[in-house]
């Protein structure tokens, strides 16, 4: 059999805290290229891999999640953009481009191959496919449509604005007549939302030493619809500026997963004020509408109505750097890796 080297991100312990490169390690193995007989499996190339948020939740020993950890001393996995090697299904051929969870590493051997997608859009980036058409993507899709349930001339209100999940919820806001104000931690992101992604405004939260007065600044009749990627002080000060029966779409927690434990949300009681609906969501609880979510966003991308903004970083050494860099704010819009090129 062919076995060639196999560069590879393991995590070498569980992270405490905000995660550090030292959480993880490069390791070089071999694979063959060649599929065991009768597995069924398929073994790709990776050419471009995700960093997304939520996978810090897999760093800790911690099962209780809607998906387990990562293994001490094993590979590091999440979302790819590959293409196929060798193939035991029949569904999938050498030279396909698909889309699925995969292992932080140049090759891998892909056992449960029913979550993947073959990617029939060539003529988009494929990097795009971990982002403006992946998860990242498709969560701003159905927590905007789904649980924010907009109308027309509301208020929306974005924190992390310029991730990879905020600027398309942004962006969709827009399109579909919204007043549409986001936060960023820097000016160049305020910048970007502003003069890029087609934001009515924006503010560097870190500049604003009270953020409920900003939000008042910005929403001096309240906001209709906040959709939360960070909780915290951000989602205490949103709670005031609510209006009556807003809706507030908790996609992610930046702020707290790198916490020891959780801290207590404040001003609750406006649910109740406000009869204020504010619910968590999952972007697998939606798979149903990703058809209708492909066709559209993929219409707006060519009538150039949506832009999208990634940070791209090179080879499989880059990824512990990168995925670290989300926590601090260092990346700019969709972090991807570059792997390999086809």
């Amino acid at each position: 059999m062919d076995m060639v080297p196999n560069k590879r991100i393991l995590l070498r312990q569980f992270a405490t805290g905000t995660p550090d490169e030292t959480d993880m390690e490069l390791s070089v193995g071999k694979v063959s290229l060649r599929v065991p007989p009768g597995s069924g499996a398929i073994l790709v190339k990776n050419l471009y891999l995700s960093c997304d948020p939520y996978m810090r939740g897999r760093m800790r020993e911690y099962y209780g999640s809607y998906i387990p950890p990562f293994v001490p001393g094993s590979v590091i996995e999440g979302f790819g953009v590959c293409k196929v090697v060798d193939s035991e299904d029949p569904y999938y051929k050498p030279g396909d481009l698909i889309s699925g969870l995969t292992g932080w590493e140049e090759y891998s051997l892909i056992e449960q191959t029913k979550q993947w997608r073959k990617i029939q859009f060539e003529d988009i980036p494929l990097s795009y496919h971990l982002g403006l058409l992946g998860m990242p993507g498709f969560t701003a899709y159905a927590g905007f449509y789904e649980v924010c349930a907009p109308k027309k001339g509301e208020s929306v209100f974005v924190s992390a604005a310029s991730g990879a999940v905020g600027q398309l919820v942004g962006q969709l806001a827009k399109l579909h007549g919204c007043f549409v104000v986001g936060s960023a931690g820097t000016k160049q992101k305020v910048d970007l939302l502003k003069n890029k992604l087609g934001f009515d405004e924006a503010f560097n939260y870190k500049e604003e030493p009270n953020l409920d007065a900003a939000l008042k600044r910005y929403f001096p009749l309240g906001i209709d619809i906040y959709f939360d990627n960070v909780g915290g002080v951000m989602l205490d000060a949103a709670l005031l500026n609510m209006r009556l029966f807003g809706r507030i779409a908790v996609c992610g927690m930046v702020s707290q997963t790198s916490l020891p434990s959780s801290v207590g949300i404040h001003n609750l009681n406006m649910l109740i004020f406000k009869r204020i609906r504010m619910q968590g969501f999952l972007q697998s609880d939606y798979l149903h509408l990703f058809p209708e979510f492909t066709e559209k966003i993929i219409e707006y991308y060519k009538q150039g109505k949506i832009v999208y903004i990634e940070d791209m970083s090179e080879g499989i050494e880059s990824a512990p750097s990168s995925f670290v860099g989300l926590f601090s704010g260092k990346n700019i819009g969709k972090q991807v890796i570059r792997v390999a090129s086809e």
